[in-house]
């Protein structure tokens, strides 16, 4: 009898283990970011696999917002210093974007199909 019970308690152990690493890689995504400086967004094209979450982090002292071309993604509220703004990309195809503010300053995410791992230019 001791020895079901050991069992049952090991068992519940293990998959109490096993189910949390689950949960853990789920909650695991990729990240990749832009930072805007002196005008320019850096890196001007980005790279990245289906799934990741790009962040834009504005260093210069003026406000600036990110837009996509043909409404591709949803437009950020005007971000001072240090503001960001988040976006995760779902499907492979090419993302223009641009500042609103400034119009003239554009970028370009490539976003690959979700295989193999997670690589950014």
């Amino acid at each position: 009898m001791r020895s079901v019970a050991a069992a049952l308690v090991l068992g519940a152990v293990i998959g109490t283990g096993l189910a949390g690493s689950v949960l853990v890689a789920r909650a695991q995504t990729a990240a990749a970011t832009v930072s805007i400086d002196n005008f320019t967004f850096n890196p001007q094209k980005l790279t990245v696999k289906a799934g990741t979450t790009v962040t834009w982090t504005n260093k210069d002292d003026i406000p600036h917002g990110i837009a996509a071309t043909e409404n591709a993604f949803k437009r950020s509220a005007a971000m001072d210093t240090d503001g960001t703004y988040s976006f995760t990309f779902t499907t492979a195809g090419t993302y223009q974007y641009f500042c609103y503010i400034h119009p003239h300053m554009t970028g370009t995410i490539v976003v690959e199909a979700a295989t193999g791992s997670n690589a950014t230019q």
